[in-house]
């Protein structure tokens, strides 16, 4: 469906327009409709699906139609990356209307504590923020939210996983009883819809493809001893110029600093992020990332989601996630918006296990690739068969150093 198809306002169109949209996503074109009907929503989209826009465009359409300049819109998410990246695309959606936001998020200096605060009381029609740096704003007793008619929780699971919770619900003490929300996730535990059945009011759900990376990313993994993972991921980028777009993820902070002296030791232009950078550092790195001044970016989890990079050709996990829900948010930044990419997993003889889990989960088994034959054998891939009494599946065996089970060795 055409975005033009949906009933939304012409100044809308024209900045999608603009920004090079014309087809609705699958989730955008579910949700929109229900939105502009009034309606609150329980969705679950895989990242990089276009969530933000589903629940932006409805919102910014009735904005469009009040004559008030109120504080009328909250959104809440649980990271200040997914807060940076809504208020950009929110202010290229809302290009050519006469409506504002701003972000609240920890990490800065001091002098944003006072725009935020002038926000927050006399001037902007939609506030972003991470529930943290709210609270502290709400603490100090001036931020009115008696006019809130739309309040979003984007990443909702992701929320709940970093333990905002009770957070959440003490900032809705703050908020209208009669407004509209709307929950977006990319999985739907149980927890997910325990607090939907407090916040939301006959909802109408909404599910696409949950926790499955997208179609468009070609997955991979390559089994391997520690010390042979940094010589895997130079035999995969060393004479590759087309791979200009490259991230790397780690599961530490210290492993990070480790992989980026390594790639650079070997000549690569790579960089790291990870939360001991400061915010303005943060920002700075990501900008020569996005504008391929830089080729590669090591990153912990904190940049699995709330991150909006197009063309990212390789995604690379350093470390097996701890997570299989995490394995969907690494591998879902890149193949957005119906782009392809490669995903490729480099699994240790300790990770086999974590590994499995993630195949459960997005019910397909992934490529295992055998090391480079320079590189000696890797270890055997084993998965432990199921306790006593649980369903019997086996156990499924494959050399790194023997025959691939199918496909090109080298998918970058």
């Amino acid at each position: 469906m055409r975005f033009d198809e949906l009933g939304l306002d012409e100044k809308i169109l024209e900045a999608i327009s603009y920004m090079g949209y014309e087809k609705a996503s699958e989730i955008q074109e579910l949700t929109i409709p229900a939105i502009l009907a009034g309606k609150d929503i329980l969705a679950c989209a895989q990242t990089g699906t276009g969530k933000t826009a589903a629940f932006m465009l409805p919102i910014l359409d009735h904005l469009s139609i009040e004559e008030n300049h109120d504080l009328s819109t909250l959104i809440i998410v649980p990271t200040r990356e997914l807060a940076i990246q809504i208020n950009q695309q929110i202010q290229g959606f809302s290009y050519f209307l006469n409506i504002n936001s701003v972000t609240v998020y920890g990490g800065r200096d001091g002098s944003d504590w006072d725009a935020e605060s002038k926000a927050l009381t006399k001037g902007t029609n939609i506030i972003v923020a991470t529930p943290g740096k709210l609270i502290s704003h709400l603490n100090l007793g001036y931020v009115k939210f008696d006019k809130i008619k739309h309040l979003v929780l984007d990443e909702a699971d992701r929320m709940l996983d970093i333990g905002f919770y009770d957070d959440i619900l003490r900032i809705l003490s703050y908020v209208p009883d009669d407004r509209q929300t709307l929950m977006f996730s990319a999985t739907m535990p149980q927890k997910i819809r325990d607090l939907a059945a407090k916040i939301l009011k006959n909802p109408v759900e909404f599910s696409t493809a949950i926790s499955k990376p997208a179609e468009g990313v070609l997955q991979a993994a390559y089994v391997v001893y520690e010390n042979q993972k940094i010589p895997v991921i130079s035999s995969l980028i060393t004479n590759k110029p087309d791979l200009d777009s490259i991230l790397v993820f780690s599961s530490t902070k210290r492993k990070v600093l480790d992989i980026v002296k390594s790639l650079k030791k070997a000549g690569n232009s790579v960089e790291g992020i990870s939360s001991d950078l400061e915010q303005k550092e943060r920002e700075d790195v990501l900008m020569r990332f996005r504008s391929r001044r830089t080729r590669i970016l090591v990153a912990t989890d904190v940049l699995s989601r709330g991150i909006d990079i197009k063309d990212i050709n390789l995604i690379i996990n350093f470390d097996v996630p701890g997570s299989a829900e995490d394995y969907v948010h690494r591998v879902g930044r890149t193949a957005r918006a119906d782009k392809t990419g490669i995903a490729i997993s480099l699994i240790n003889e300790h990770d086999m296990d974590k590994f499995d889990r993630i195949e459960k989960l997005i019910e397909q088994e992934v490529l295992k690739i055998p090391v480079p034959s320079e590189l000696g054998d890797g270890p055997v891939y084993k998965v432990r068969p199921p306790r006593k009494g649980g369903r019997s599946q086996g156990k499924r065996k494959f050399s790194s150093g023997g025959r691939p089970q199918r496909g090109n060795s080298n998918p970058a």
